[in-house]
């Protein structure tokens, strides 16, 4: 039985580390919106894209170190931080329309305002579910792609 754990473990060792650290990140991505939305006050947009930019940091460093295992260095390490940062910016996109729509125009119209922080957390977990997906199509097919060598 061990051995047959730590053989799955070998063979989907990369998903399994995307979606751990994944799971940190849209940790750190939720703890910072409840902070800028619930705590200091922010509206919904400035509360979710200081929580994007703390989310993406810690993305990156996490990805290029234990998921993808990125050994770039220079220059190719510059492209490949700003490649990740443009893909994430089109889910930073998704993120804010859902958030917008969720929180401000369905929200505000729908739930109760003592419900409203409670709503708002639960569309920021669900926004996260999308952002994620796309954002591993994203790391594995353009960001962190293996290149082959050519003989």
């Amino acid at each position: 039985m061990i051995g047959w754990v730590k053989q799955m473990y070998r063979k989907y060792e990369e998903v399994i580390s995307y979606l751990f650290f994944g799971v940190l990140a849209t940790v750190v991505n939720i703890v910072t919106y409840a902070l800028c939305a619930n705590l200091w006050g922010m509206d919904t947009f400035w509360a979710t894209t200081v929580a994007w930019v703390a989310g993406v940091l810690f993305a990156y460093g996490t990805n290029r170190t234990w998921v993808f295992r990125s050994k770039t260095k220079g220059m190719a390490a510059v492209k490949e931080f700003f490649l990740f940062v443009g893909c994430r910016l089109i889910t930073y996109f998704t993120d804010v329309l859902f958030m917008l729509a969720a929180v401000d125009w369905f929200g505000a119209a729908y739930v109760p305002a003592e419900y409203a922080a409670l709503w708002g957390l639960a569309a920021k977990v669900a926004s996260n579910v999308i952002v994620v997906i796309l954002n591993y199509i994203f790391s594995k097919l353009l960001i962190f792609a293996k290149k082959t060598e050519k003989k």
